[in-house]
């Protein structure tokens, strides 16, 4: 199978190879020997990801955003325009 890297790098994965993760919103990427390497991963605030995002959850709860927020934020980016 073929993907096709777009003018902002960005790549769509074919349904055949996504249809093996349902529910993964997140993949780990990482270059190995000239391959590309997906990996995927459950974003939460506590489990083996913790440490290498705490910083960001840290940020986030001294901003004051909520889950809230982002759900609005995400609502307003897709809004018609």
């Amino acid at each position: 199978m073929l993907a096709k890297l777009t003018s902002k790098n960005q790549l769509t994965l074919p349904k055949n190879v996504v249809k093996d993760f349902p529910g993964t919103e997140y993949f780990d990427i990482a270059a190995d020997q000239g391959r590309i390497v997906l990996t995927p991963v459950t974003v939460s605030k506590t489990g083996a990801d913790d440490d290498r995002l705490k910083p960001i959850w840290d940020k986030i709860e001294k901003l004051g955003i909520t889950e809230k927020d982002v759900e609005d934020a995400v609502k307003w980016a897709r809004r018609p325009k």
